[in-house]
């Protein structure tokens, strides 16, 4: 039978193991353990890294280390291996004294980065204990006059095991006289009492000899003895009686050691030594004996410790009154501890709902808490308030349950968070209270639009850039947080709905920074704006606009282009000057013209080469070309002239004109056999022939691509006009970007035809010409400009210009005489 209880046994212990296994596996937030006391140091427990999901090496890597809760570490961490071993041998008796369950609390704390990790080791209990006696031999005296059924309480067994390891049972051995009866104290451990089953007779045998044999659960069970003599007495046939079978008192349980508690009394109706009586706390438990203490001679019970009525609120003392004959009586003595308001009372948080969005409405339960007071009859009624002027309010909602809920407007822009002080104060005697502390964060909604930096930008760019090129950047801030503070750029179209500005500008849209797609041309535009849209990341999204100011800034990047005297012209162009004519006679004038603007554009003339250099000067400012001397017989008839022309950009750009001019005497037939002479000559260059035929070839494929770019161009405008988009007059010419750069639609900017446009600029303050002037895509000069432009150049142009003026040499246009 006891094999069978003792398999029992340990079969609950495997199972109480495994549930705590199941549990501690169940707790993602701490890892726990258990290992049996007693395993000698060095003992493998678990191994931790595997545990916590953590790979091989990285405690070592990351310096993992113990941080015990108490002072002394109780385990050892292989940091290479992730391995946890017991540094020492583990005493639970020591550990935890009778603590069930007994828990180690440590943690895993992990650097670079800082991590930790909650642990826990339950220390099971083995039966190494077994139950001991406080004393080996008891001495029993009863009368031989002591009736059948009286109980005789004997000393408690101690074992400092827990649970099923702890003292179960009494036993006996076998004898005529006593039977073993065990019995439960409220506090403390089991004892166990003689009840005489069979009447005594000092002349029949004095003593009796008893083994009591205590027994605790564990597998194999342990045992403790202790012997018992009885010893006869002869007929002493009054016992002591006490004058009240159970006693009451009460005691305050702040009451200062050596107070009296109650006294008890008892009475011998025998005579002489049989009448003297002695008071004892006999076989009371260890924790009675040290709180309580009774004077043998009059029965004055004082305290002997401290009494709490929190921990115990009642004593059951049993106590002993020993006549001189050696009868004994008892009584029961039940003490009271009378509360007293010496504990504050504790406010327990049972939920928390932060952070709270800032816009939530009045009322809305921030927290639910409950207070309690262990003074439960003194502590009187708890009132609860919020110490400091917040928007927050605390309301009851059933005894002693409190919400915290929101009494005002929050703004976690102006207050991100609270720490809220909450004051539990009873209405004892003193008045007790205790102050905890909340914290409550205010999470972000989308009440704040994106703000600029500034009120607008400007921003400039050297024309002929490379393309992708980083202009500037437009920042903005939003007050918000997280994604409803994330703000995104774009662009937006024009007002006119004109959307060609996403060809020349891209956005980034994380970061504002904004890159020219293709080449600026300042002689096309000089400047342009556009709109940047910041829109925040919030679910009900806020956004702000902003102007932004494109300045091209001009580069010298056209050279001076001469428009008189036609230098491409296949036959020479020659002037004729009478040899009579007088110092200062206008020759003829170099007229030039420059794309750029401002200085870029200022020109100068200069002689560079001529036949005679004394014969000629060229004005430097206008390009008029007159005669220095009067024209003697001397001179040479044909007369050359370089003239170079030069812009005042940075760097200086050139350009060089040659001139024939002729000296005649007059046009008559002289000039006509010369140039009859010319024109054998020419027919005599056998590649006359070949460059007619390079000419025609050539002009040939000019009227194509002409007829080409027309039939685009109606195209294009048919196609602008079903898109409803506004577009200006437009003449193309190829100019071609990366295909990979995007434009602010986010579409790839394509090859695109850019616009030429017949403008003018001035010479001289007598005359100007025509010339080819271009236009970015989609970007119109104000009509205004281009009027004046027209008007311009066709009023400057010489009205009187007779270009079938005899005087003048094949295939060269002659300035009249007025404009001379």
């Amino acid at each position: 039978m006891a094999a069978l209880q003792g398999k029992l046994q340990a079969n609950r212990q495997i199972v109480v193991l495994l549930l705590f296994l199941c549990a501690s596996e169940s707790d993602a937030g701490t890892v726990r353990y258990s290992v049996a006391e007693e395993m000698e140091s060095g003992s493998f427990v678990a191994n931790v890294a595997k545990d916590l999901g953590l790979e091989i090496g990285e405690l070592l890597a990351r310096g993992a280390r113990l941080v015990s809760d108490d002072s002394k570490q109780h385990f050892r961490l292989h940091r290479k291996t992730g391995d946890l071993f017991v540094k020492e041998k583990l005493d639970r008796e020591e550990l935890c004294g009778k603590a069930d369950p007994c828990v180690l609390r440590f943690e895993i704390v992990l650097e670079e980065p800082l991590q930790s990790f909650r642990a826990e080791v339950r220390v099971f209990d083995i039966n190494d204990n077994a139950p001991v006696f406080p004393n080996h031999g008891t001495l029993l005296k009863i009368p031989e006059s002591t009736p059948l059924g009286s109980r005789f309480p004997l000393q408690s067994a101690q074992d400092l095991d827990v649970g099923l390891n702890g003292l179960q049972n009494y036993s006996l051995s076998a004898n005529a006289y006593f039977h073993l009866h065990t019995r439960f104290r409220s506090h403390g451990p089991k004892y166990a009492e003689l009840v005489l089953i069979k009447p005594l007779d000092r002349e029949e045998q004095p003593h009796v000899n008893l083994t009591l044999t205590a027994v605790d659960g564990g597998s194999p069970a342990k045992s403790g003895t202790a012997q018992i003599l009885v010893v006869v007495l002869d007929v002493n046939d009054n016992v002591p009686q006490f004058s009240r079978l159970v006693y009451r008192a009460q005691i305050l349980e702040n009451s200062p050691n050596g107070s009296l508690v109650i006294s008890v009394s008892a009475t011998d109706v025998d005579e002489g030594t049989n009448r003297e009586i002695a008071y004892s706390l006999a076989q009371n438990p260890e924790g009675i004996l040290q709180t309580f203490h009774i004077n043998s001679e009059n029965g004055e019970i004082r305290l002997l410790g401290p009494v709490d009525f929190e921990a115990v609120e009642n004593y059951d003392i049993d106590v002993q009154a020993l006549d001189g004959g050696g009868l004994s009586a008892h009584s029961k003595v039940l003490v009271e501890v009378v509360d007293v308001n010496d504990n504050a009372p504790d406010v327990l948080v049972t939920s928390i709902s932060s952070p709270i969005p800032e816009d939530s409405p009045l009322n809305t339960v921030v927290a639910l808490f409950g207070v309690r007071d262990r003074d439960v009859r003194v502590g009187g009624k708890i009132t609860c308030f919020l110490q400091g002027d917040f928007p927050f309010a605390i309301k009851p909602t059933f005894r002693n349950s409190y919400s915290l809920v929101t009494g005002g407007a929050l703004d976690r822009e102006k207050v991100p968070g609270y720490n809220l002080t909450i004051v539990a104060m009873d209405t004892g005697t003193p008045k007790l209270s205790t102050e905890t502390i909340i914290e409550v964060l205010i999470s972000d909604i989308n009440d704040n639009p994106p703000v600029f930096k500034e009120a607008s930008y400007t921003m400039t760019v050297r024309e002929n850039n490379s393309p992708a090129i980083f202009i500037g950047q437009v920042l903005a801030d939003d007050l918000d947080s997280e994604e409803n503070a994330k703000i995104a750029y774009s662009l937006l179209p024009p007002e006119s709905g004109d959307l060609s500005v996403f060809s020349y500008i891209s956005i980034n849209s994380n970061n504002g920074k904004l890159y020219a797609l293709r080449s600026m041309d300042y002689e096309a535009i000089q400047a342009f704006q556009f709109i940047v849209k910041a829109v925040n990341g919030g679910p009900l999204p806020l956004s702000s606009q902003i102007t932004v100011r494109v300045v091209v800034l001009d580069v010298n990047d056209n050279l001076p282009m001469i428009l008189y005297p036609l230098q491409n012209s296949t036959s020479p162009c020659n002037d004729l000057v009478p040899r009579a004519a007088e110092v200062g006679y206008l020759v003829t004038k170099v007229v030039a013209v420059d794309g750029d603007s401002g200085q870029n554009s200022w020109l100068s003339y200069e002689l560079l080469k001529a036949t005679d250099l004394g014969l000629f000067s060229v004005g430097r400012q206008n390009g008029e070309i007159r005669t220095l001397r009067l024209i003697s017989e001397r001179d040479h008839m044909k007369q050359k002239m370089v003239i170079v022309v030069r812009d005042h950009g940075q760097p200086t750009l050139s350009t060089t004109a040659t001139l024939n001019i002729l000296l005649v005497d007059g046009f008559s037939d002289p000039y006509v056999q010369l140039r009859d002479q010319s024109k054998r000559e020419r027919k005599t260059n056998p590649s006359t022939k070949y460059l007619v035929i390079s000419l025609a070839v050539l002009s040939c494929l000019f009227l194509f691509s002409v007829t080409v770019i027309f039939l685009i161009h109606i195209y294009q405008k048919i196609k602008y006009r079903e898109k409803r988009f506004t577009t200006s007059e437009h003449f193309y010419y190829d100019c071609s970007f990366p295909g990979h750069l995007i434009d602010g639609q986010g579409a790839e900017t394509l090859d695109r035809v850019c616009p030429y446009e017949v403008g003018s600029a001035t010479g001289t303050n007598n005359s100007e010409f025509r010339f080819l002037k271009r236009f970015m895509p989609n970007f119109p000069v104000p009509s205004g400009v281009v009027e004046r432009n027209k008007g311009e150049s066709e009023s400057h142009l010489p009205s009187n210009l007779d270009l079938d003026n005899p005087r003048r040499s094949e295939g060269c246009p002659r300035m009249s005489d007025e404009y001379m």
